[in-house]
């Protein structure tokens, strides 16, 4: 039976008329397993499912008496679960509130009767920072466009500042398009034009270029749009009319749009490199919500990641590499996909797609 601590939560009568809302420490006996996760009730739902740190999800016993711990210390939020750290968010959109014990709504018959019990309940409101417990989860940081103390420690770097062009340009001009792109409440959005390839404003991409890295991008989608995020990509080899070559993490909307059929095996799917490998089908995705699209690079060892679970990886400049592009539509591009450095893209397809906290860290 699903269940949950509130905390930092409110009840306002001009907010859902009364309905509680804020942060939600998890209880989740289900095979999901997703207990000691982070969930904003009734606001943005979850911030920190257990697929971010799936290694964790056995620290919860069911049926068993369960020690939950919760540090909210200024804008960080960290839980664990019989001493296991379980989720760590950086957030900043509520800074107080009161504490609840979940009544869930049953789902099911099946669910009559059962029970969440609670017993040794502790708070401690001052001094807080002397009992802080060191070892956390991987944070991830909830305040869009910025950098938490974390992220600066560990050497990542924002490539969107939420507010202008700066760093970014046409992939075949050198200033920002003037059309097809706007940037607006902290969100960088490709506009609706039709649905062709770099028709309207065209891709855009980073001044600079990339070898090894970890990138991160989060995206929202349109129903039935297209788009995608390159990397090692050559604005240059691409002279005539489509996209700018690249080796790239696929954004589609897999129930409406027809590229979703086409390729093989799936290859032109959600999180697939484009045309060469595909991504499970059962990958989670959040169809009206942003999604955390991430691509780790070493040198030729790659891998996309869909909201903290691994899609693919594979291996450039082998035989095995050089096989693939030979049976794709990238055959009859010399070299493609071995280039030591690249710019990153985000793609302009003729459909309406968001894109937002883009980041990175240099490997």
């Amino acid at each position: 039976m699903n269940s949950g601590v509130q905390l930092r939560s409110e009840s306002k009568k001009d907010y859902q008329k009364g309905r509680v809302h804020g942060y939600q420490f998890e209880i989740d006996p289900s095979e999901r397993a997703w207990s000691g996760g982070i969930y904003d009730e009734a606001r943005r739902n979850w911030l920190y499912p257990l697929t971010w740190n799936p290694q964790n999800k056995t620290a919860f016993k069911s049926k068993e008496w369960n020690k939950a711990r919760v540090e909210a210390f200024g804008n960080s939020i960290a839980t664990w679960i019989n001493g296991v750290p379980c989720a760590n968010i950086w957030d900043d959109m509520t800074l107080s509130g009161f504490i609840a014990l979940q009544v869930h709504a049953i789902a099911s018959a099946a669910d009559e009767g059962k029970t969440v019990r609670w017993k040794n309940i502790r708070i401690c409101t001052t001094n807080v920072e002397r009992y802080l417990t060191p070892v956390k989860a991987p944070e991830i940081n909830v305040i869009s466009n910025t950098l938490s103390p974390n992220d600066v420690k560990n050497g990542w770097t924002l490539l969107w500042d939420g507010k202008t062009s700066e760093g970014w340009r046409g992939a075949r001009i050198d200033a920002f398009p003037k059309k097809g792109w706007v940037m607006e409440n902290g969100i960088l959005k490709v506009l609706k034009s039709g649905g062709a390839e770099s028709a309207n404003g065209g891709d855009i991409v980073t001044e600079q270029e990339y070898k090894n890295f970890i990138l991160k991008v989060d995206f929202k989608i349109t129903e039935g749009a297209n788009s995608g995020i390159k990397y090692f990509a050559n604005p240059g080899m691409n002279r005539g009319a489509g996209s700018a070559i690249g080796c790239e993490f696929q954004i589609l909307d897999d129930d409406k749009h027809p590229d979703a059929k086409l390729g093989v095996k799936g290859n032109r799917q959600l999180g697939s490199l484009y045309d060469l490998i595909p991504a499970p089908a059962n990958k989670p995705f959040n169809k009206k919500d942003f999604n955390t699209a991430m691509i780790i690079v070493r040198d030729n060892h790659v891998e996309h990641w869909l909201n903290g679970v691994k899609l693919i990886e594979y291996t450039r400049q082998n035989e095995m590499w050089n096989a693939l592009v030979a049976y794709s539509k990238y055959k009859n591009w010399e070299n493609f996909g071995n280039s030591e450095y690249g710019n990153i893209l985000l793609q302009d397809h003729g459909d309406e797609v968001w894109f937002k906290n883009i980041k990175i860290k240099v490997l």
